[in-house]
């Protein structure tokens, strides 16, 4: 059985096997799930559904973002991956903040 093309992009961009690509994706989908299922709790916290505002949302989405990704890390641990999400990371924030380093 032929691999969709897809799965084979994700491991010539990750340089992982099929089986991690897999695992990868369902860190991806835990870690949204639960901030997700995070969004209701938090956002109760500051007032009723009736009476928030977009800039409540707004927050939200400014507050969840270092959130999201310690959940990241975290799922990735629990699934063996750790390296690869740490790894991740660093380059998803240098890629926003820029390197420091001048070579």
């Amino acid at each position: 059985m032929k691999k969709p093309g897809w799965i084979s992009r994700l491991e010539a961009r990750w340089n992982v096997s099929t089986v991690r690509v897999f695992i990868i994706l369902l860190v991806f989908a835990c870690t949204g799930f639960s901030v997700l299922f995070l969004k209701q709790p938090i956002l109760s916290y500051f007032g009723p559904p009736d009476e928030r505002s977009i800039w409540l949302s707004v927050l939200y989405y400014i507050l969840i973002f270092p959130l999201y990704n310690l959940i990241l890390l975290f799922y990735g641990a629990i699934f063996g991956q750790f390296r690869f999400f740490w790894d991740f990371e660093k380059r998803f924030f240098k890629r926003i903040f820029g390197s420091k380093s001048t070579s």
